[in-house]
């Protein structure tokens, strides 16, 4: 018989062993080297790792580096005894360098005839804004009989009224009082820019002083510590008056 011919391979197959033998035989080089386990006993649970082992204490991990935040700075006073100041405005007064020529005005009252147009809706605030604003007149040498007083609906509108009253050309100045609190719709924004927007075009249109004295709050309480707003506006009123004057005689030269 040639070897292509003959059964069996050089592992023993077919060479007159049984095949249980054969079986075994292989079975035993697989699993030559591997723990003898008994079928009986459980396989031992695998060990965990050393660093989840009860006994054994785990490396600490780095802790991350702490960084004191800086301390808040003391004020300089005592909150009783900071001044009173407004966040609205920066403190400081303008300074012009010396060496050029400055044109400016100041709140002169005297002969000069001034129109004031005051909303009557929130009438409790603006009415305050009025009396400040008048004593203010008064202060300034403005007489009553020179004082003109429109009221009119509400802060939107004040700005027809004060153009009404600058086109007639017999006021120097023109103060726009009115009050504007914001509420549950968004009609504050829209009142408060048309007021302040149209005053703004009344003065720029005829070229008489028109000064702001609206107050925009968010809150009816806020209004006590700026009744003194009407004063303001007059003020820059009689004072823009005044430059505006000032203005005219230096052309005139």
């Amino acid at each position: 018989m040639s070897d292509l011919e003959r059964p069996g391979d050089e592992r023993g197959w077919g060479t007159g062993e049984s095949e249980s033998d054969d079986i075994e035989q292989s079975s035993e080089n697989v699993l030559e080297g591997w723990p003898a386990t008994s079928v009986d006993e459980p396989p031992e649970e695998p060990a965990e790792p050393e660093s989840f082992e009860p006994d054994a204490e785990p490396e600490p991990a780095a802790e991350p580096e702490v960084v004191d935040e800086p301390s808040a700075p003391e004020p300089a006073l005592a909150p009783a005894e900071l001044p009173e100041t407004s966040s609205e405005h920066a403190p400081g007064e303008l300074e012009i360098p010396p060496g050029y020529a400055v044109l400016e005005g100041e709140p002169r009252g005297g002969r000069r005839a001034v129109g004031i147009v005051v909303s009557r809706f929130n009438g409790e605030v603006t009415g305050r804004l009025l009396d400040s604003a008048l004593e203010e007149l008064e202060t300034r040498g403005v007489e009553a009989g020179s004082i003109t007083v429109m009221p009119v609906p509400g802060a939107f509108e004040l700005p027809l009224a004060a153009m009404a009253l600058a086109k007639t050309r017999r006021f120097a100045c023109v103060v726009a009082l009115g009050c504007v609190i914001r509420g549950d719709t968004p009609h504050f924004d829209y009142v408060a820019s048309e007021a302040a927007s149209g005053l703004q075009l009344a003065a720029i249109e005829t070229g008489v002083p028109v000064s702001f004295g609206v107050l925009t709050l968010d809150r009816a309480d806020q209004a006590a510590p700026r009744f003194d707003k009407g004063a303001e506006a007059v003020r820059t009123a009689l004072e823009m008056a005044d430059l505006f004057a000032n203005l005219r005689a230096a052309a005139a030269r």
